[in-house]
């Protein structure tokens, strides 16, 4: 017997006489009580044996199943703790979304680095999985958003070789099952039902073993003992390919489906029947759905076996309808026309949840991360509806989920809603015409449209792939649409900011001591003693090392202090400084010596000019918050000396009044000469009362946290500031623009910086007024009055063109004239720019004349025009010529330019043009 199957044999599965067992459908081990049993009760080896048969004590709402879930394991002593938000990346940048009550957890406190906020805890977890999306409706138990109840305890081996931030063990495997098998039997469950199925979890770097718990036929809990991580030289390998090593901690990880549980309790036909109850009447109404009882019969028939159309499960979907029809003795098209509605219906009422949850929390619609996700999801709905001829606003949808979830910002959300509606349909009529050239493409080819093409199409221009079908139907082309498409275009997305770099980690500063950070301390102190610990020599310079410094290390968008390092004989220049692991190095110039006692002097200027603009950023966030609303977070930062810029995700685009808006407001900030204040508060603690956007430029580690006050703004940060925002003087935002859909940046100057801003426009200001010979106040109505004489003298230039090419076609007559068939043609040089050697081609060509036009104002240039239906192709024409000058052209056939360098060659390539207008006739 292995390792991993011996730890699957509980003590408690003895005591309560279970017995292991081999599915006879599936061939998984799972434990039961009932020594008979054969299967091991999950879809498609058991039906849905609640649907139609309420399955726990009563039935329970969505509300009143997690309060019961939560109050059970109060009394067997969690501490209940709130959920976090559905955007995950809000404390860890390496998933998007939240997709298990673990993520709350990870890295951190998994890890060991930082304490859980109790332990053993439970939770009642909101969460979102995209790769669940083409499930949503059709197994009749898959939903996107859902909320996983679970209880966690975090344990460390008594052999650790290292200290953590929590040690010894609360409990595991034996009492973690006991817990479950009780939670049932409190709900009313016969125990002999459940079975515990053996399935080792992989996820996140981790794993370890696991047990599904099914009863009658639904999955209703998973219990994860996380106790391994990825390495690669560990002894063993996982499901996912990689191999394992057991690691010093190890964490009890369950999940209780919340909507499952109260679905079994009502018996519905499916899930959203239990959880939306009042969205899925109110679309079935909106789209006339009106079932005969037969009809409804058969789809309570049908339900049961849902669990067998599992994408993750079946090859073939079609063919899994066909089974399931089959065994209802119906036509497999029959049941599709009757389901497809109902499945259509279900996935709108789970996708509004899904986004009440994603815009509730902040997410604004993009092109990038969770802005992608949320993206994908409002316009697949936006395509269901269509689908089902539902004439209902989808912000009204999506208001009632957020209603339902209490939601206080539901206004935003409306707003961010009907924004990206109309942006999506702006985006569908620009790929329509992109889906018809590919279309007209694949039937030259006589090949299907790839799947590679489906992904780009939604990628680039948002095309539903049944939007496709439609199109590609028109010209007889078929379309390789898998059933899991957008699970696939998730998976693309699922990333926050893609694969990165590993950092290049320098072994010789392993052994020095972390360096003593001064700054902390005294913010405006700018002179230090330290000891040289140790001295690297690099490329360029060196790199020193000091027991304790005052120089600010790049980190958190601002950049490094510079300064000087002296000794008594010798004095070196900082340059740069960057800290690695707590180990702070000052690049330099020089060597000042190993061991040698040194005086270092920040840079004065630098320093205060940075931490004016790090603490402006502070104050420009929290106004464009004020004045955009509360879904307005950092997307990214860069303090400067001369000017700094915030990007903020929002989604619409800045206009002047709304920026002049926010300056005023930050500008109100920094005339109150608040106080700012820096504390170190534990960091739960410091979550549970400022909540997650404390994290707007990165994620600290460590159980204590730097907190910066600016008045009610705070914000987990690292930088150095100013004492009072009246030290920081003027804001001004210097410029905006849009770096990506759905991230604005703001470029601003604080201080001496903005003041010098500020001068710098009044001297171009009063440069204009004196150009202009008026006072600075008249300078935008005078320019204004020149610009629309310029543009009125643009206009009476064309026209004098025109006519001046008039007059030059008509005093061709002077050129030489020839005859090409039954057309004539115009030869001459007119010594002319090519404006006006292209009016007079089109004038003479539009009086039915062939004209062959030459200029050597510019080197040698050629015009050829040909009336419609003349026997001359003007592209071919000018190529030749345009070869004769040294150059190159063409066009099409009814009008073509070029040329080239050798204007000595203009007159005799004219001569040529009789002969050649003869020749190409005779070839067309």
């Amino acid at each position: 017997m292995s390792d991993l199957e011996e730890a699957y044999r509980l003590e408690y599965f003895e005591t309560e006489d279970f017995v292991r067992k081999q599915c006879s459908e599936c061939g998984s081990f799972f434990w039961t009580r009932d020594p008979d049993r054969e299967t091991c009760g999950e879809p498609p080896c058991d039906e849905y044996e609640f649907i139609d048969n309420p399955s726990l004590d009563r039935e329970y709402t969505l509300e009143e199943m997690r309060e019961k879930f939560l109050s059970f394991f109060e009394a067997h002593d969690h501490e209940r703790i709130e959920p976090y938000p559905v955007a995950a990346n809000r404390w860890r940048d390496d998933v998007l979304l939240t997709q298990a009550s673990i993520y709350d957890f990870q890295p951190l406190v998994t890890s060991g680095k930082t304490p859980p906020p109790a332990n053993p805890l439970t939770i009642s977890q909101p969460c979102i999985r995209m790769q669940d999306i083409d499930n949503v409706g059709k197994t009749g138990r898959h939903t996107m958003a859902f909320e996983m109840m679970a209880h966690h305890t975090f344990n460390v081996r008594e052999d650790a070789d290292q200290e953590y931030a929590y040690d010894g063990e609360v409990y595991w495997k034996d009492e973690t099952v006991e817990l479950c098998d009780e939670f049932f039997v409190e709900m009313g469950v016969d125990p002999e039902e459940i079975t515990y199925i053996e399935d080792p979890w992989v996820g996140g770097g981790n794993a370890g073993p696991a047990f599904e718990v099914l009863y009658r036929g639904a999955e209703l809990a998973t219990l994860v003992f996380m106790s391994m991580e990825q390495d690669p030289e560990g002894e063993y390998e996982m499901k996912d390919g990689n191999r394992y090593s057991p690691m010093d901690t190890y964490i009890v990880d369950t999940g209780y489906g919340l909507e499952r549980w109260t679905w079994v309790s009502q018996g519905t036909p499916t899930v959203y029947e239990a959880i939306y109850p009042e969205m899925i009447e109110f679309l079935k109404e909106k789209a006339a759905i009106e079932l005969t009882a037969e009809e409804e019969a058969l789809i309570h028939r049908a339900s049961k076996l849902a669990g067998r159309l599992d994408i993750d499960e079946v090859e073939d979907v079609d063919a899994a309808r066909e089974t399931i029809a089959a065994e209802l003795d119906v036509e497999a098209a029959y049941i599709d026309e009757l389901m497809s509605p109902l499945e259509d219906i279900y996935a709108i009422a789970d996708h509004a949840r899904t986004l009440a949850y994603m815009f509730g929390d902040g997410i604004v619609p993009s092109n990038v991360g969770t802005g992608y996700l949320a993206r994908m999801v409002l316009r697949r709905t936006v395509r269901l509806l269509e689908s089902v001829d539902i004439e209902v606003p989808i912000a009204d949808l999506v208001d009632m989920q957020a209603e339902r979830l209490e939601y206080q910002n539901r206004e935003t959300i409306r707003d961010i809603v009907d924004s990206e509606v109309e942006k999506y349909q702006e985006t569908l009529e620009r790929g329509g015409r992109r889906v018809r050239q590919l279309a007209e493409e694949h039937a030259e080819s006589g090949t299907p449209i790839p799947e590679s093409a489906l992904v780009e199409l939604y990628d680039s221009h948002g095309i539903q792939p049944d939007m496709v079908e439609e199109i590609a139907a028109e010209y007889g082309v078929a379309v390789e649409t898998p059933d899991n498409f957008y699970g696939l275009v998730a998976e693309r997305h699922d990333k926050e900011g893609g694969e990165t770099a590993q950092e290049t980690r320098d072994s010789r500063f392993a052994d020095l001591p972390e360096t003593e950070q001064l700054y902390y301390d005294d913010q405006y102190r700018t002179e230090f003693e330290a000891i040289v610990l140790d001295v690297f020599e690099r490329e360029e310079g060196y790199d020193v090392v000091l027991d304790q410094t005052m120089f600010y290390p790049e980190g958190g968008g601002q950049p490094a202090d510079h300064g000087t390092l002296s000794t008594g004989e010798n004095t070196v220049t900082v340059l740069d400084v960057q800290i690695e692991d707590g180990v702070i190095r000052h690049h330099t110039d020089d060597n000042p010596g190993k061991g040698e006692f040194v005086t270092g002097q920040i840079d004065v200027e630098r320093r205060r000019r940075l931490m004016r603009h790090h603490t402006a950023t502070h104050v420009v966030i929290d106004a464009a918050r004020s004045v955009l609303g509360d879904h307005v977070r950092q997307a990214g930062a860069q303090k400067g000396t001369d000017s700094s810029r915030i990007d903020i995700r929002h989604f619409e685009r800045l206009n002047r009044e709304t920026v002049e808006e926010i300056e005023r407001r930050a500008n109100r900030t920094v005339m109150e000469d608040l106080h700012v204040h820096q504390e170190w508060p534990d960091r739960h603690e410091a979550e549970e009362t400022y909540g997650f956007d404390l994290y707007q430029g990165g994620i600290p580690a460590g159980q204590n946290i730097r907190l910066i006050h600016v008045g009610e703004d705070v914000q987990a940060c690292g930088g150095t500031h100013v004492a009072r925002t009246g030290e920081i003087g003027a804001i001004k935002i210097l410029s905006t623009e849009r770096v990506q859909d759905g991230v604005e940046r703001l470029t601003f100057a604080a201080g001496e910086a903005a003041v010098e801003h500020v001068e710098s426009m009044e001297r171009d200001l009063l440069a204009a007024a004196a150009t202009f010979d008026v006072s600075p106040a008249d300078v935008p109505a005078t320019a204004e009055r020149f610009f629309e004489e310029w543009k009125e003298r643009g206009k009476q230039i064309e026209q004098l063109k025109e006519q001046l090419a008039e007059a030059r076609a008509a005093g061709a007559e002077s050129g030489e004239r020839v005859s090409v068939g039954e057309w004539e043609a115009v030869i001459k040089r007119l010594d002319v720019d090519m404006d006006e050697l292209r009016a007079t081609a089109n004038a003479l060509a539009e009086d039915g004349t062939i004209a062959v036009v030459a200029s050597g104002v510019d080197g040698a240039q050629f015009v050829v025009a040909a009336p419609d239906g003349a026997p001359v192709n003007a592209g071919a024409v000018v190529s030749e010529l345009a070869s004769r000058v040294g150059g190159g052209g063409g066009g099409p056939a009814d009008f073509a330019q070029g040329g080239g360098p050798n204007v000595d060659a203009l007159d005799e390539a004219l001569e040529a043009v009789p002969e050649l207008l003869e020749s190409r006739a005779e070839a067309n």
